[in-house]
């Protein structure tokens, strides 16, 4: 019987979870804690992605800044999003020696990356809704 594309991708993806899932485990045994399982319950929580966007965006925003932007966030369920995901080291927290203070959020590196990543997945997901 002759393996059909399908069969193929089918395979590919197998394989690929595999691989996936063979690396997740090893990093577990090394560090204790599930990377992959920890940034993604940070980044899919109800807010963090609408401030990744907006920091993708704009690049650099304060917090009544961000606030304004994301229609419906608290004062403090942004705090809260902002800490964890410095935490996480997607966004850089930088605070400026002034009368008043000010504070300016920008996205690292890493975050920027994460930024591009979740567009190309929610244009996906966009995609396939509509056919």
């Amino acid at each position: 019987m002759a393996v059909t594309k399908t069969d193929n991708q089918d395979l590919i993806l197998k394989n690929k979870i595999e691989i996936f899932f063979q690396r997740s485990i090893a990093d577990k045994k090394k560090t204790g804690v599930c990377v992959v399982k920890d940034i993604m319950s940070v980044v899919t929580d109800k807010w963090s992605l609408f401030v990744i966007y907006n920091l993708g965006y704009y690049q650099v925003l304060r917090f009544n800044e961000l606030k304004k932007n994301i229609r419906g966030v608290s004062s403090r369920m942004l705090s809260v999003t902002l800490k964890k995901l410095e935490n996480h080291e997607v966004v850089v927290r930088k605070v400026f020696a002034e009368v008043p203070p000010r504070v300016e959020y920008t996205l690292t590196p890493f975050g920027k990356e994460l930024a591009d990543k979740a567009v190309d997945l929610n244009t996906w997901f966009l995609n396939f809704e509509g056919s």
